[in-house]
């Protein structure tokens, strides 16, 4: 979509504006506008520091993880559901033996890809071809991507409220340098999470 006229609708300004003027539906058009885009492989920062600068680090929070949440079940499905048996067809017998451990594992396969940042969109697809089931793809993902979720909106959506205050002493306060030491501790859950698990 770089090469075409929708990505001078698809940018912050642009986005934000439509928010304002839904008013009242902005949360809803917002997470259903969040569920479409990862399914086209819209940016997630974008879409997620678009949230919390519209909504707060709070709310932010809440309709960024729903939109996710919806947008990463639709892809799976989309991927299970178009693509899962051309997949299955291509996996040879050294491969087979992954995929059923995959499949027997899917919670936690899941969870520790979320929570080492694994690349968000191709995952909501890569896994629909796996034997994943989809309620174990579902559990993963709601909980994996609560931490990094909830960093980065409280992160953005406190940043916006200082700077829309006027009131630049805030940024000395303790909640805005809480939510800068998130977001830098965001950066090592990865190495943590790898260094931490158990093969």
């Amino acid at each position: 979509m770089r090469f075409t006229p929708v990505k001078d609708f698809l940018n912050s300004e642009t986005l934000g504006r439509l928010m304002d003027r839904a008013g009242m539906w902005a949360p809803f058009f917002y997470v259903l506008l969040y569920a479409v885009g990862v399914c086209l492989f819209l940016p997630g920062t974008l879409l997620t520091g678009l949230g919390a600068a519209i909504f707060g680090p709070y709310w932010g929070f809440v309709y960024v993880w729903t939109g996710a949440m919806l947008g990463a079940s639709a892809a799976f499905i989309i991927g299970r559901t178009l693509g899962r048996d051309f997949a299955a067809s291509l996996i040879g017998d050294r491969l087979k033996k992954y995929d059923e451990a995959i499949g027997r594992n899917g919670f936690a396969t899941v969870l520790y890809l979320r929570l080492v940042y694994f690349p968000f969109t191709p995952m909501n697809f890569g896994m629909g071809l796996t034997k994943v089931r989809f309620w174990d793809y579902f559990f993963g993902t709601g909980l994996g991507i609560i931490v990094g979720t909830f960093i980065f909106t409280f992160f953005i959506g406190t940043v916006k409220e200082v700077w829309a205050s006027g009131n630049w002493g805030e940024l000395i306060s303790f909640k805005v340098f809480f939510s800068i030491t998130l977001f830098i501790f965001s950066f090592f859950i990865p190495i943590i999470i790898r260094r931490g698990r158990p093969w």
